[in-house]
């Protein structure tokens, strides 16, 4: 049993009041088309009115706060060893799930590739990089997912070429040597800008080239990754459904009459289609898991200020890959110590829990079953599966205030979301001339919070903490089980891409499992485990199942991470799913395109 004395600033184990759950009322105006143009253009009552409305104002006056410290900054660090960088065990990298149907290509297909020479990083890059520009008159099905790169081919085959040279003379970095990537347009990438998933506006400072990367991807690239670019998020990362009127929405590959997800939309997009294995994702509400969800795939959230410090209180940095093999093998470059990080460089290495520790799965009954029918039937089954096959004992338990805790994360989002785009023009009383309808709304609703409101959702966070190691105490080593989302699927609306919509009530259901862990800092991975039927289009909704951790513990996760794939491979009944547009790589760099597989463009493979 891991005791507090191991952690910095962990929290006072107090259990939280029983209540029973509720999801906050569904009394937002949806708003799409020229009424949310309209609304995102008039200020003041109106957006006081929206604030008041959603009941962001009720939390202060819960009479569990009171006495209660505010906690600004979720960050609770785990003591030990901060390095080396833990091996990549023979297990993890060994084939796996290798039906052609289902298979992604693995950062260990890559290495073969290229130890083989049957191809080399530069090829990689020269086959991959046509297909991530977008604008092009030779138009692709996988440009959508990725930003303007602003002419920066050369730094891509810059890298491809010295990773080829590597190894050419016999002596690549490692396994990740020259293996191509994806970046979240908000993540920092030496040579690259930024949008933030924004128009791109030449005037201002802020759309600058990076000088230099973030931490944990300067740690990927001195690995030998080849960023292939940036991918494409959602305005502001400030939803989780995906849409983008400023840049073009990515295509969910797997049923392209449904929203990839947010903020992470790009990521997702690109590695469900197999354009890379991985890529560099953010989330401050859900914008890994819920992508990776609705994707199909698998995304780590890390304990906050795991892999860098970021400036904010419910931000990290983290994976998403087609593999747990891969999700792992990204985790643990990505979390190496910054020397130079005060915070970041001081955690303790995570390490895998030993084989004889007790499996505990909580779940709160009451909070899993306000999901779709569809998706509470696949979590049920998955979670039998475990509880039978895999030697968890299943407890169920119970977590305080949860509709009003997730009022208190949406709106400390959106207000630090508000103060940050705030600072991006030369003149700061024109920051709104930046974003669109949907964010100069939300962006303004955001800065009615008043003091005394912000002070107490941070008390609500500190409540949520405490009773989280109420439960780690009495549970050690309990996953915190839940559905990612409750939706089976975003479905599209026809109209929304030319405007844009503002619907929070789906956006607020969307967003009830995953909240928790960036309020609380803890660490939480999503999985995909079955697929459901459609309301439209062609191609089932994956249905995607979430477990959350103590802080700390994200091998713990990998390694149930580990369990659920083989589920979906060897025990659910369709086996996974790849997307028709899946693209093969290995026969596009190989030479081997035609009709039956895949052209230069990425198109005519069919399964």
């Amino acid at each position: 049993m891991v005791s507090p004395n191991d952690f910095v600033n962990y929290p006072k184990p107090v259990e939280g009041p029983e209540t029973k759950y509720a999801p906050p009322p569904a009394k937002n105006p949806v708003l799409r088309g020229y009424s949310l143009v309209a609304a995102s253009a008039l200020s003041g009552i109106l957006q006081r009115f929206f604030w008041n409305n959603a009941g962001f104002g009720q939390v202060k006056n819960l009479s569990v706060l009171d006495g209660v410290p505010h906690t600004f900054d979720p960050c609770v660090t785990p003591l030990g060893e901060t390095g080396p960088v833990l091996e990549f065990e023979p297990a993890l990298l060994e084939a796996k799930h290798v039906d052609p149907k289902a298979k992604y290509y693995s950062i260990k297909d890559y290495h073969e590739l290229y130890k083989s020479g049957r191809a080399t990083p530069l090829d990689v890059a020269k086959a991959l990089l046509p297909l991530t520009k977008p604008g092009n008159d030779n138009k692709t099905r996988y440009e959508d997912a990725w930003a303007n790169n602003h002419g920066n081919d050369e730094l891509v085959f810059e890298a491809a070429r010295a990773s080829t040279e590597r190894w050419a003379a016999g002596k690549p970095l490692g396994i990740l040597d020259g293996v191509p990537i994806g970046v979240k347009d908000d993540v920092n990438v030496k040579g690259y800008v930024n949008h933030n998933g924004m128009r791109y506006n030449a005037d201002s400072p802020f759309f600058k080239r990076q000088e230099k990367s973030a931490w944990c991807v300067q740690a990927l690239q001195d690995a030998g990754a080849v960023v292939l670019g940036k991918n494409r998020m959602h305005e502001l990362g400030s939803d989780t459904c995906g849409l983008n009127v400023a840049q073009g929405s990515p295509t969910n590959h797997l049923n392209t009459e449904y929203y990839p997800g947010g903020s992470s939309s790009g990521p997702a997009s690109a590695v469900c289609a197999g354009v890379v294995p991985f890529s560099v994702a953010t989330d401050a509400g859900g914008s890994i898991r819920i992508p990776a969800s609705f994707n199909g795939l698998y995304g780590l959230k890390t304990s906050h200020h795991r892999t860098g410090y970021m400036g904010s209180t419910m931000c990290i940095t983290g994976p998403i890959a087609a593999n747990v093999a891969d999700l792992t093998i990204a985790y643990r470059l990505m979390s190496q110590p910054n020397p130079d990080d005060g915070i970041q460089g001081v955690f303790g290495r995570s390490t895998p829990p030993p084989p004889s520790t007790k499996r505990v799965m909580g779940v709160y009954r009451e909070w899993l079953n306000a999901a779709d029918p569809e998706v509470i039937e696949h979590c049920n089954e998955a979670l039998d599966y475990f509880a039978k096959e895999r030697g968890y004992e299943i407890v169920d338990i119970s977590l305080p205030h949860l509709a009003d805790a997730q009022l208190a994360h949406g709106m400390i989002c959106i207000t630090e979301m508000a103060e940050a785009a705030r600072r991006r023009t030369v003149n700061p009383a024109d920051w709104l001339s930046l974003v669109g309808s949907v964010n100069r709304l939300l962006m303004t609703v955001g800065q009615q919070t008043p003091a005394a409101d912000f002070l107490k959702f941070n008390t609500m966070r500190t409540v949520l903490m405490r009773h989280f190691a109420f439960l780690f105490r009495k549970y050690p080593g309990m996953l915190i089980m839940s559905p990612t989302t409750p939706l089976n699927g975003w479905p599209k609306h026809p109209s929304d891409e030319a405007l844009g919509m503002n619907d929070a009530n789906t956006t607020f259901r969307n967003m009830m499992y995953i909240f928790l862990a960036n309020m609380t800092g803890t660490p939480s991975v999503s999985v995909p485990v079955g697929y459901a039927a459609p309301k439209q289009g062609e191609g089932k909704i994956p249905v995607g199942l979430m477990a959350t951790g103590e802080w700390g513990s994200e091998e713990q996760l990998l390694a149930f991470a580990g369990e659920a794939e083989e589920y979906l491979h060897g025990i659910y009944e369709e086996g996974r799913r790849r997307p028709s547009a899946w693209l093969d790589v290995m026969a596009l760099v190989e030479g081997d395109a035609d009709s039956e597989k895949v052209d230069a463009n990425g198109n005519g493979r069919s399964e």
